[in-house]
């Protein structure tokens, strides 16, 4: 791929960063994280508190993405078949006919994830981790491009049925959302009363084609990642296995460190992280830039340290502290 190409790429991915700040305010990361996770064929699950904007940035990205969306709000008395389809009896042809469901869409939002049964969760988890859905005796393949941002509200958890662990780790990345601060809530007033009066509408935006981020995605697995920064991702993935190296009281914290999923992960997101930051290579700073969204999810503490109030990112830290960069 020439440089100009890449250049033009590089470019495009940032006036999609931009545009969709513009209409998310407050929340950079999260407008981050999403292009991270489109960047590095992954998915993504996204938790907080209840209107922070976290269903419209899927949507703005979708309008500015070649492709389709759609919304499945999850809830107790879903079935599989809901989001995956099901065979419909043609009593005229006599055969049986199957109806897609929303799942095969390009972009999808599972709105609160853990409101739907086990079986709901792994009809969705099947499509993530497989990139197929079982239909009977049948396994349906999904797009190329295919995206799951899922949502969950950390502030209810009656009624709820919380992902396993092993079906957490089919998430690329974990992403905590929280509360703007007081400038930017200025800027959502005044942004939602320019909407209302329909002033000031918002530059045409050229939407990004699939042929396009599939390009993107192939300039990223091309970036130089030297061999002294892969044994720096391996050295921190084995710290979570293997905290005893690093002291008694680390191994205390950690009940089971993370898959060789995180691994995997973790190098893509540092790649994407740096050509979405203009760089031609991955840096130490660019693996400690995506840990937290990549390991936290997947690091299961002991019930002691969580009993003292220990979080997975409070052990992150520690980590990234206790192994040399390499």
């Amino acid at each position: 791929m020439s440089e100009q190409v890449q250049s033009q790429l590089s470019a495009h991915f940032q006036d999609l960063k931009n545009h969709i700040n513009q209409h998310i305010i407050g929340q950079p990361h999260l407008t981050e994280r999403l292009l991270l996770a489109l960047l590095s064929d992954g998915h993504l699950l996204v938790e907080g508190p209840p209107g922070l904007a976290k269903t419209k940035a899927i949507k703005v990205l979708s309008d500015m993405l070649e492709g389709s969306f759609h919304r499945i709000q999850f809830t107790p008395d879903l079935l599989p078949s809901d989001i995956t389809g099901t065979d419909i009896y043609r009593p005229e042809t006599g055969e049986f006919v199957f109806q897609s469901g929303p799942i095969f869409h390009n972009l999808i939002l599972a709105d609160e994830i853990n409101r739907a049964p086990a079986k709901v969760q792994a009809a969705l988890l099947e499509a993530m981790g497989e990139g197929q859905v079982s239909i009977g005796k049948r396994s349906l393949p999904m797009e190329k491009l295919f995206m799951v941002m899922a949502t969950q509200n950390p502030l209810e958890q009656e009624g709820t049925y919380p992902l396993p662990e092993a079906q957490l780790d089919r998430f690329m990345m974990h992403v905590n959302v929280n509360y703007p601060d007081a400038k930017s809530e200025h800027q959502i007033l005044e942004l939602v009363e320019q909407e209302a009066m329909q002033a000031n509408p918002p530059p045409v935006f050229s939407p990004l084609t699939q042929q396009d981020l599939f390009a993107a995605r192939q300039a990223v697995l091309d970036l130089h990642m030297a061999d002294s920064i892969k044994t720096y991702i391996v050295e921190l993935v084995m710290a979570t296995r293997e905290p005893s190296r690093y002291g008694e009281e680390l191994a205390r914290c950690i009940s089971i460190g993370v898959s060789p999923r995180a691994t995997i992960a973790l190098s893509r997101c540092a790649r994407s992280h740096a050509w979405l930051s203009g760089k031609n290579f991955v840096s130490p700073a660019d693996v400690q830039a995506v840990i937290h969204d990549v390991f936290r999810h997947r690091l299961i503490l002991d019930f002691e340290a969580e009993a003292q109030g220990a979080t997975p990112d409070d052990i992150i830290d520690q980590i990234i502290n206790f192994v040399p960069v390499t």
